[in-house]
Formats: structure tokens, sequence, C-alpha cells
């Protein structure tokens, strides 16, 4: 289950976002702020803050919390309290109320006994989730804005008329109390994402957090059935989808038995597939457990892939299952298989008759059609799916070539041996994936083997050792490039950096082997770093000495800030405002004897950042370097690349 922490004060746009964020994605949302104004409005109506007496009458009036994004509602035992809660003096009295202990601490099991029941997911909102009640949250955001914004916000949620001033008072009281309170004081968690919205929308806050999500893959991803009955062609058709030959294909029937899943991206698109055991109507022996399975796969996807032989046409048991799809109540695709040519075509569309739909034509063994097929399937794809394919924890390779300590690195982070160390080069093959907590956070760090020069990967070993770790390396989201301070750099070395630099990923420079640099070689690395790896100055360095520990509590703050930096998106106002102040200070360079005009930019993405910039003319590659070192002064973006691209457009004439 992914837990979305959403923290900020008073009136930041907590609620809205976080129930518009679970509706988009069909998850349950928790107030938790409402459960504490629950207590505030116990204590106004019993006349006593002793936590005694507010718990006494709690127990015998349990809170209760609906978390149905859509319609949230609260209850003091069979009393909906909805609409009290939000009056003004429930608002005046709830940072005291919040801030006694034993009230704190009923609230905290309950607030976790509401998320534990979460089947999916949860966006839970309130001032101390990424820090107290959540701690492991998959993704944590601080919500933020300025006072008078926030201020707005408030007087439109309030069903009393206060004045302006009497609104700003209460919430920069209510900051005052929740910021300096000594349990659970509000405060950004250090691995969470601040937001300001005070220039956003709502709609745009919520897709600042959407984004973030999908960046790190923490929606799920759609499950799409592969079902039939046996022989009908389905494992050849899955191996057509993920472009390699995964499930086992034979001639004769019942060779798949279990469901198998396995991930497929088309079109931008990812999404897993499930291979599934024949269907049949009447089952027997062994048939039956298989036959049970392709059920329970009709449960668990969310659309259903119903494959027909074309050779052979639809039988009986063809029209049974097709009942059986019609009462599961999901999008279901209708797949002629075997269709080698346009003669099986004109026969195939007797498969109309099954009442599904349009048959799609495919040869899985041939590929004829699997490109439309696969179009007609992400079309109806959801935007979030069933199946769960990362857990929330932030994805470190160590990367580097052989004998650079990335092993050793690994044990002095985790305090144990978690992989195999020694002298001789290459002791490392396969990727090595360890949690390890290291500066009070949980880091999902892959050990991995060391790069070789390509004239050495000829042996089988080797080169798929390589294969692997290119393979972890796109999957990561931040790189630590490990160096051997203690002899030179090489151009081994510098082949690995471009390398990471080519799939955009955050990056931290760590100069192993520390212990072992005298002044001398201090001074020669120096020049060495300014001379081959100045063009990624941007990059955070830290010197450490895996064999003793030095200096490794220091990588967890590195990268925390390259992987905020992976992430950061500058407003479009302020990016246009500061663009416009740089092409009036030093406008581009006449290219043809014309000087292109700068209209506008926008940041088109995150990890890494893009920015693309819109002109009526090419412009050269050396003042979009100018754009991104001015980026880098202005914004910072310190431990990750800055992609900046140029678009040419042409004015709309006036007619």
């Amino acid at each position: 289950m992914i837990v979305v922490a959403l923290d900020g004060p008073s009136g930041a746009g907590k609620s809205s976002t976080s129930k518009g964020i679970a509706i988009r994605a069909g998850w349950n949302y928790l107030d938790t702020g409402a459960l504490y104004r629950a207590a505030a409005l116990v204590a106004l109506e019993i006349g006593s803050d002793k936590s005694s007496d507010i718990l006494t009458h709690l127990h015998l009036h349990r809170i209760t919390f609906t978390a149905d994004p859509k319609s949230p509602k609260i209850f003091l035992g069979e009393r909906d309290v909805t609409e009290e809660i939000r009056t003004m003096r429930v608002t005046d009295k709830v940072s005291l109320i919040s801030a006694i202990p034993e009230i704190r601490a009923e609230l905290l099991q309950l607030q976790r006994s509401i998320i534990e029941r979460c089947e999916h997911g949860v966006v839970v909102e309130g001032r101390d989730i990424g820090t107290v009640v959540v701690p492991d949250a998959a993704l944590k955001i601080y919500l933020t804005a300025d006072i008078s914004a926030r201020t707005n916000r408030r007087e439109n949620e309030l069903t009393e008329v206060f004045s302006t001033e009497e609104v700003e008072q209460s919430l920069a009281s209510r900051d005052e109390i929740d910021s300096t309170r000594s349990v659970s004081p509000l405060a950004m968690a250090h691995d969470a994402v601040a937001i300001d919205s005070t220039e956003l929308t709502l709609s745009e806050t919520i897709e600042r957090v959407w984004e973030l999500l999908s960046e790190r893959s923490l929606l799920g991803l759609p499950i799409v059935a592969i079902l039939g009955r046996p022989n009908v062609g389905k494992s050849t058709l899955i191996n057509r989808f993920i472009g390699r030959r995964e499930a086992i294909v034979e001639d004769t029937p019942g060779v798949t038995r279990d469901r198998i899943q396995y991930e497929c991206e088309w079109g931008g698109r990812r999404f897993i597939v499930m291979d599934t055991g024949g269907w049949e109507s009447k089952p027997d022996g062994l048939s039956v457990a298989i036959t049970a399975g392709a059920v329970l796969a009709m449960e668990e996807a969310d659309i259903l892939a119903f494959v027909v032989d074309a050779q052979v046409g639809a039988l009986d048991e063809d029209d049974v299952m097709v009942q059986e799809l019609r009462k599961a109540k999901k999008p279901t695709i209708l797949i002629a298989n075997k269709v080698d040519g346009d003669h099986d075509e004109a026969d195939a569309h007797a498969l109309w008759n099954l009442g599904l739909g349009e048959p799609h034509f495919v040869s899985g063994l041939h590929g004829r059609g699997s490109g439309d097929l696969l179009d007609a399937i992400t079309k109806s794809l959801p935007e979030v799916g069933r199946a769960q394919v990362q857990d929330g924890y932030r994805r470190i390779a160590l990367i580097g070539r052989p004998n650079v300590g990335k092993s050793s690195l690994l044990n002095a982070l985790a305090g144990e041996n978690r992989s195999i160390v020694d002298d001789v080069a290459g002791t490392t093959r396969d990727p090595v994936d360890s949690l390890i907590e290291v500066g009070g956070q949980i880091w999902r760090f892959v050990d991995t083997a060391g790069i070789k020069k390509r004239a050495n990967q000829a042996s089988g070993t080797d080169y798929y050792a390589t294969l692997r770790t290119q393979t972890a390396l796109e999957r990561s989201e931040c790189v630590a490039l490990i160096l051997d301070a203690s002899v030179p750099i090489s151009e081994q070395d510098l082949r690995i950096v471009s390398m990471v630099e080519d799939c955009g990923k955050a990056m931290v420079l760590v100069l192993n082997k520390w212990d072992l640099v005298d002044e001398d070689r201090r001074e020669q690395l120096e020049k060495e770093l300014d001379r081959h790896l100045g063009h990624i100055s941007w990059a955070q360095r830290v010197n450490v000495a895996a064999k003793t520990g030095w200096h490794r509590d220091r990588l967890a703050p590195a990268l925390r800030t390259a992987l905020a930096s992976w992430e950061h998106r500058v407003p479009t106002s302020k990016l246009n405002s500061f663009l416009g102040a740089l092409i009036g200070a030093t406008p581009p360079p006449v290219r043809g004897g014309k000087q292109p005009k700068v209209y506008y930019a926008t940041q088109a993405g995150i990890a890494p950042p893009k920015f693309v910039v819109f002109s009526s003319g090419w412009i050269e590659a050396s003042y979009r370097r100018f754009i991104e070192r001015r980026l880098r002064e202005e914004f910072g973006f310190p431990g990750t690349p800055v992609q900046v691209a140029i678009r040419v457009k042409e004015r709309d004439k006036e007619q």
C-alpha cells in the first residue's frame, strides 16, 4: 500500500489537494486535522481542557472517520460533526487541544489504525504525518503558502463571517502554537518535497504532486490479463508484447499453468501483462487449479484481453467464457490470434458473433498487427492500475570502474558485510540491492559490477555484468559515482561520467580511499578535477574512506540535495521573469544577419529538469549553455543535470 504524507500550515490547501489526489488515484483519504477538531469540539462542549475529561468523553463517543475522498465525514459516536468542526470557535481551540500529549497519543493510534485498513493507497494530511504518524511514507510533501493566500482560502472555508484581519490573526496564532509545541511540532521532514502553492491553482498543485508520484513510479501500473482456451497463443503474444522470449512456448496445450506477470511499455505507457493458463469450461484434474487461476486473474486485472484462435474459430467453450467476461464488468478486448494473412483476416470477421465488439487481428508469431493491438490496449488503460511496482525507497546506484571501493562503501554504510570485498578487481558480478538506513532515512542502494574498458568485456561474464550494471543505472534515481582518489583520474572514469550524464540521473561524486591521499596528491587531484570534470561542477563532492567509514555520514545529505534538485520545478511566472531580465541584459547572438527573438520558456519536465525555450530562430549551443549556467545561478539545481532545448516557433502573422 502507498501512503502519501502531506504536511503544512493551516490554509495551505492540504485538504483540497489531498482529496484531489485521492480521487484521481482511486485511493482513500484521511484528514488528521479533522480528528483534532473533533477533540476540540468535545472540549468546548464539556467545558474542560483536561485530557482526562476529553478522553473519557471520547471513549464513550468514539471518533470515526469515513475515508472516502469524495465525501469524507467525521462522527462523534452516531453524530455527524463534519460541519460543526469547521466553525471559528473550534478553529481557535484546536491548536491548544492538539498540543496536549495524551490527546496526541490517543489520536495517533486512531490515525494509524485508519491507515492500516486502507487497501491500495491513502493520502494523509496534517502537520506531523511525515515526521511522526507515517515516517516511512512513500512520498512526503510539505505544502505551504504565504499568509495572505492562506487567509483568502480559509475565509472561503468558514461557515461564519469574520473580517480578513481576524482570520489572518487566527492563522498566525495557529502557526506559532503548532511550530513551537513540545510534542510533534509542525516541521518539514528531511526527505519531504516542499511545494509553495501561493501562485498555484488547485489543479496545478495537484498536478505537481501527481508528477512526483508518476516520476517515482508510485502509481500502480494497470494489469492486462491475457485470457483464453489452452493453446490459442497467449504466451507467444506476450513474448511479442515485451520484445523478448520470457514466457515458455510449445506446441502442446497446457504449457502455462500459473499466473505470471511481465512489465511492458508501449507509446510511453507502462503496464503489466499477465499470462494465464488455459481456461476450460469443464476442467478436471490439474486443469481445475489452472482454470481457477484464470478466474483470479479476471478479478485482479484492470483490462481483460480475450484471445481466440482465428484458425479454429469460436467454439462453445469460448461462448461460455464470454459470459464469464461479461460478469467481470471490466473493459474487454477481443483478440483474434494466428491471423497470418489477408485470407485469415477475412475468415476471422466471424468473431464479431461473440458480441465483444471489434476483434483485433494479430499474429503473435510473426508480429502482424501487434502494434495496432498495443495501441488499442494503451488507449483503454486506466491512469492508475492495481500493480504496485515500487515501494517508495529512493534508488541509489553505486557506479564506478572496478576496484574503486563500491562494495566496501556499501558495507560501510550498512555496518556489516553485505557484499564480498577482495583486492582482486571485478569481484562483484551481479547488482546487489540492499535496504540501508543512512542519515535517518532508508535507502535502496544497488552495488554494481565495475564497468571495464570495452576491450576487456569480451568474456561472457564481464559482458553480462556490464549489461546488468547499465540496467541498474537506468532504473536508479541518483548515482553515487565512485572514484579512487589515490590514483589519477583515468579515461575509463571519464567514460563512466559521460554514461551517467547521458542517462540524466542525479549525481554525487564520491572520492573514495581518502585515507591514502597525501598533501601532494590532493593538489594534483584538484587540478585533475578542474581539468577533466569541470563540466560537472554542479555535482556535489563527498570525500570518504570506505575502509574506515570516515565521512560516510556526509553521503545522505548530498543524496537528498541532489534528488531534491532532480525533482525541482520552477514556476512558469518566475522562469519567464528571469528569462526576460536575462535576454534584456544579454540578448542571443546574431545568426545569419538576424537576431532570433526569444518569446518565452517553460519547464517541460522534471527528473532531470527540462527547459524549453521558444524563439523565432535557432540559438547557438554556446548561448544554450549560457542559459543553463544562469539558471543554475538563479535557481540552484546542485547535483542534477539540467537540459535546455530550443524550439523554433514562428509567430502567427496577423491576417
